[in-house]
This record gives C-alpha cells, structure tokens and sequence, in this order.
C-alpha cells in the first residue's frame, strides 16, 4: 500500500518542492494577488494555494510541470474573455505557461473581478461587506 501524500500545510511549504524559477513565478503571483486584493488571507484548501476573504475563496492557483493553473478564471465575462481567449483552460480555469511571459496584470484583473462577484454576491445574501 503506497503512504498518502501530506497537503501541505501554508503556501511557503506548497512552493517548496518546485524549481527555484518556478518559484520564483509563483512568489511573484502570490505578491499580484496580495497587491490587488490587501485583505485577502492565504490557505491551502483542495491541496494548492487559496486566497480568501472572509471565508470565501476568492481565487487559487497551482504549480504544474509546464504551466500555472488560476482558478477561477471567468472566461465567461465580456470584460475578460478576449484576454482569457489568448490562454488554454477549461470553463472556469487558465493555464499560464511557463515558457512565456507571465500575464501579471491579467492576474490582477482576474483577482479584482472576482473581489467584486464576492462583494455583490454577499450583498445578494443581505449581508454587508
């Protein structure tokens, strides 16, 4: 019987096994995330990196051999998806690839759209932000 892999336990440790450049990415990213959404709180939840707010994911993102996954990506947006397009991914993800140039800035407007689908729908709920 194969021992379970351990989740690790904040996102430093979940950086840990990859590549130094890698990390170096990630690091930056986690930084991109941090600089458009200050409030948010790091987590590991399913496994990788989740940035919340009160409790309630507002995106994450993994490390994979040849790209960085973010979740999730709202290809479905008018205001996005032309930029999304540029990228693979399924509905709701992106894939970064990491021969290329890193979208940071696309990062940041996925982080700040989905704080305000977090904001309207908590309001939705009669609760105040």
């Amino acid at each position: 019987m194969a021992a379970a892999k351990r989740s690790p336990k904040n996102v430093d440790e979940y950086l840990t096994p990859f590549p130094p450049e890698v990390q170096k990415t990630m690091q930056r990213i986690r930084k991109t995330i941090h600089r458009a959404a200050p409030l948010v709180e790091e987590k590991i939840s399913y496994g990788i990196p989740c940035f919340h707010l009160q409790g309630r994911a507002v995106i994450y993102f993994a490390g994979y051999r040849s790209h960085i996954g973010i979740y999730p990506a709202p290809r479905g947006t008018a205001a996005l998806r032309k930029e999304l397009a540029a990228y693979e991914g399924g509905k709701g993800t992106v894939q970064l690839p990491l021969e290329k140039r890193i979208p940071y800035g696309l990062i940041t407007r996925i982080v700040k759209y989905r704080l305000k689908e977090r904001v309207a729908s908590k309001s939705e709920y009669g609760t105040k932000s």
